[in-house]
């Protein structure tokens, strides 16, 4: 059944990833949380909204308070306010399964939270060079422990702009579908030669999700869509930065690529994009990645506050830099401010 959006915001009660596929002996070490699944509930559609990451040296004083408190851990204050975050740290390294015990722990409090993964880029970047089974290893090894846990919402198979459509890289894709087949999947791709009729089959024939992007169009970049492929749907927004989206320049940081701020009329078209998605998935993940000083942050809310129809509670240092937080802000500012909001926006 096909709920109307309010419906899908929040979850009802806690999804868990084994609602994708059939259930598998995990391969995750003897401490990890054992899941409890309700295999006789009827499937729920489910909307979790977040940030890409939460390890960025620019968000304290902007998402995390600058003096922090006793035990204070990233992840545990994000889930105060949002229902997923996308871990992009196993893209550069596999997760290592103490790392992963840990952060289940930290977001325990929030019952609807589920983590998605970016899978190691070795997989992804690298297809020429290959991988063995020991990379394969390693990749399951923290993946394991969140789903059994039940806290894997999806693994996320990021490509490059450079993997082009060729017999030889569909021939690679569907190989790594098969490969991670017991995950639930979405795959990434960002040149426009993958929007045929033809991904989207492939991608459906693996139950594999097609992830619809955001990005700067710069010559053949595929361009926003609403597809929905599997019982996973997914949505990545990436900011617009077509002066540094592609460049080379060294003189220019690595975070400008992602300094970008969506305005409430960009974001509008997503909003139809994201309750097309989730009306056609039974779990769907819109994950904002233009981090630089939590601008990510502060669009992951809005589309919330839109979504849901009310307002939202924001990080307090958050709405300092910017105002426009107030207009969704569930409660007043904790401290008052000497000086006006509007002259602390960056």
């Amino acid at each position: 059944m096909t709920l109307t959006l309010p419906s899908l915001y929040p979850a009802l009660g806690e999804v868990h990833a084994n609602l994708f596929m059939p259930p598998r002996k995990s391969k995750s070490s003897p401490h990890a949380f054992s899941p409890h699944p309700q295999p006789d509930a009827a499937p729920s559609h489910a909307l979790r909204i977040g940030p890409a990451g939460w390890s960025y040296p620019d968000w304290s004083g902007y998402v995390y308070p600058k003096r922090r408190p006793k035990g204070f851990h990233e992840a545990a204050y994000l889930a105060e306010f949002f229902d997923t975050i996308e871990i992009n740290t196993s893209f550069y390294q596999p997760l290592r399964p103490d790392h992963a015990v840990k952060w289940i722990d930290y977001v325990r409090a929030n019952p609807r939270f589920l983590f998605t993964a970016k899978l190691w880029q070795r997989f992804t970047h690298d297809p020429v060079t290959g991988t063995t089974l020991e990379d394969e290893r390693a990749v399951r090894a923290g993946f394991d422990v969140l789903e059994t846990a039940g806290k894997l919402g999806a693994v996320l198979l990021q490509f490059p702009f450079s993997f082009h459509h060729t017999q030889e890289n569909t021939s690679y894709l569907a190989a790594l579908l098969k490969r991670f087949a017991d995950y639930p999947l979405v795959v990434e791709v960002r040149h426009a030669s993958w929007d045929s009729p033809k991904t989207l089959s492939l991608l459906s024939e693996y139950n594999a999700g097609f992830c619809n992007i955001d990005q700067p169009i710069i010559g053949r970049s595929l361009t926003p869509s609403n597809r929905a492929t599997s019982t996973v749907g997914y949505i990545r927004l990436h900011g617009r930065r077509y002066d540094t989206w592609f460049s080379d320049d060294l003189a220019i940081p690595a975070h400008e690529r992602y300094n970008y701020l969506y305005s409430s009329a960009e974001l509008a078209p997503w909003v139809t994009r994201v309750r097309n998605v989730a009306e056609n998935s039974r779990n769907t993940f819109v994950v904002t990645n233009n981090h630089f000083q939590g601008k990510s942050v502060v669009n992951a809310l809005q589309l919330i506050s839109i979504l849901k129809g009310t307002k939202v509670k924001v990080p307090e240092p958050l709405r300092r830099h910017y105002p426009e937080l107030e207009d969704i802000a569930d409660a007043p500012l904790a401290e008052p401010t000497l000086f006006p909001l509007s002259s602390l926006k960056k």
